[in-house]
């Protein structure tokens, strides 16, 4: 146990003689207690314990056990990692049972031994620590250039691993897509992915003008130019070691294509101004929005530097032809901007989920954060409207386009997963509210997510 002391015990008991007994037969936790399904809910959003000991018998029908099942479910879809000891009557083994099915850690039959229900308590807490530090270790030791991109969509999840895979060469990599994609959020994950020792460093080359952007990439000496008073590295020469980014690469001057390219072939640079080479050890991920194969055909870029960039080309689908993932990102979006503007818990209504789901998102993830932002500080209440992100509801009629024409398996395969993911993101991760929404029991729903590798 850590010094500051594990979270704090909760039990889930609506008979109050029996509450206070287990609470002082257990006295060497500290524990909150709760009587009911909504009670307990608050606790557990309020105190964090790792372990709770509970009753299947709850109000408004202590002799069914409807309201225990559900509030263990909802419990461990709050927190999967959570440890539930399930206390029950002597022939209640069946229940028992299938709460341990379900996700419980385990089951004590009433009346309880203190001494042996302790033990099972420390031995959940123990495992609960274990688990906590291992996933605390991997997250250390394996970094996922998945790590700050949001998605279950199949394409983007194949992309992610492709980056994965590239990341230990020091191939160049060229992403194209349309703007606000998140081309940068792949490149910071292929260099975390990468383990360069160095910093990950971006410019974007449209937004620089021509008379400064060679000094910005390749910097100066001392006098080489009115005002230039002292040695200044460039953003190649700051990304040694690490991973430079060029942003909007087709809008690269064609003036500085030629030395770009050179950079490329001796991995050597001169600064304005300079007499000598420097070499530099940098990973290049350029990053663009145009057709550069049409702008070699106009005479706009440079053929040889294409090839120098594209050694592992990345096509990133807009977010429209992501599936379930503008909900998904826009659930994410509204917790973060609600906590930063302290409103509370904001959700979203089923009006603006439907209105999500129909825009094509022209502006992609940018254009879908700027409008949950809006939202988040214009919304009246707790509930965000599609009035409140500034869509319109879509109209009836409207349909998905048809599936391609191909064998059964891979339709029938494709339309699970489609409604998984979308079911998914409609109830913002919870998976009893997705199984419910797909008329399937939860074990049904998590076999198939472990069948389609759906995370």
């Amino acid at each position: 146990m850590s010094n500051a002391g594990p979270p704090p015990l909760l039990i889930v008991e609506d008979d109050l003689a029996l509450q206070k007994q287990i609470k002082w037969s257990l006295d060497r936790f500290e524990s909150v207690t709760a009587s009911d399904r909504e009670t307990a809910l608050v606790q557990l959003r309020r105190f964090n314990p790792s372990v709770v000991t509970m009753d299947l018998g709850l109000p408004p029908d202590p002799d069914s056990v409807s309201e225990g099942f559900k509030l263990l479910d909802q419990m461990l879809d709050i927190d999967p990692n959570l440890k539930v000891i399930v206390l029950t009557g002597q022939n209640d083994q069946a229940h028992a049972l299938r709460a341990v099915a379900l996700g419980a850690y385990d089951f004590q039959a009433k009346p309880f031994d203190p001494e042996v229900l302790a033990l099972t308590i420390e031995r959940a807490y123990r495992l609960a620590e274990l688990q906590q530090e291992n996933r605390r270790l991997q997250a250390m030791t394996q970094p996922d250039a998945l790590a700050g991109l949001l998605t279950r969509d199949a394409e983007m999840l194949r992309i992610g691993r492709l980056i994965e895979r590239v990341a230990g060469s020091g191939a160049s990599v060229l992403l194209l897509g349309e703007s606000g994609t998140g081309k940068e959020v792949l490149a910071q994950g292929l260099h975390a992915a990468s383990r360069r020792s160095g910093k990950f460093v971006a410019i974007n080359c449209a937004a620089i003008p021509e008379t400064l952007l060679e000094s910005e990439l390749f910097g100066y000496e001392k006098g080489a130019f009115t005002g230039a008073t002292k040695t200044t590295l460039g953003k190649i020469e700051t990304a040694n070691g690490g991973t430079l980014m060029l942003d909007e690469i087709g809008d690269l001057p064609h003036s500085l294509q030629a030395k770009l390219l050179r950079f490329l072939q001796e991995r050597t640079i001169e600064r304005l101004g300079g007499r000598h080479e420097v070499p530099v050890d940098v990973r290049v991920v350029g990053a663009t929005h145009q057709d550069l194969r049409a702008q070699i055909k106009a005479g706009q870029f440079r053929e040889d530097l294409y090839y120098r960039l594209a050694e592992i080309v990345v096509t990133i689908p807009p977010l429209r032809e992501r599936n379930g993932d503008a909900v998904l990102l826009a659930h994410a979006f509204l917790r973060r901007f609600a906590q930063e503007q302290r409103r509370g818990n904001l959700s979203l209504s089923e009006d603006a989920i439907r209105a999500i789901e129909a825009h094509a998102w022209p502006g992609n993830v940018r254009e879908l954060l700027n409008c949950i932002k809006r939202a988040a500080i214009m919304a009246d209440g707790a509930r965000v409207t599609a009035e409140d992100i500034g869509l319109d509801l879509p109209q009836a009629g409207d349909s998905a386009p048809a599936a391609s024409d191909i064998d059964l398996r891979t339709v029938r395969e494709q339309a699970e997963r489609q409604a998984i993911v979308t079911a998914l993101a409609r109830s913002n991760g919870n998976v009893v509210r997705a199984s419910e929404l797909l008329g399937v029991s939860r074990p049904t729903l998590y076999d198939l997510m472990r069948r389609l590798g759906i995370k």
